[in-house]
């Protein structure tokens, strides 16, 4: 996404990331953010979500270690990585 999108806080200090921004992001509701300040600027990012590496019969699949939305393509990718990367 290359386009600037504009939104306001309201009085109670919230901010609203319209839903093309959420969907680029791959943030999802009950996601835990990172929000960073540094040099006037405000950084949000999704945390990656902890998961455990589980076999199910002859597959050997990522679960989400506590209760929330489904893992995204990106998540699972990372942790299939540092799996690889580990040798196991």
């Amino acid at each position: 996404m290359r386009d600037t999108i504009q939104t306001t806080i309201d009085s109670a200090g919230r901010l609203v990331l319209p839903k093309a921004v959420r969907d680029e992001a791959g943030i999802l509701p009950g996601m835990t953010l990172r929000i960073t300040v540094q040099e006037g600027k405000v950084e949000i990012e999704p945390l990656p979500r902890e998961v455990k590496i589980v076999q199910r019969g002859p597959l050997w699949i990522a679960v989400p270690a506590e209760e929330g939305p489904p893992l995204s393509e990106t998540t699972v990718e990372q942790v299939l990585r540092k799996v690889r990367e580990r040798g196991e």
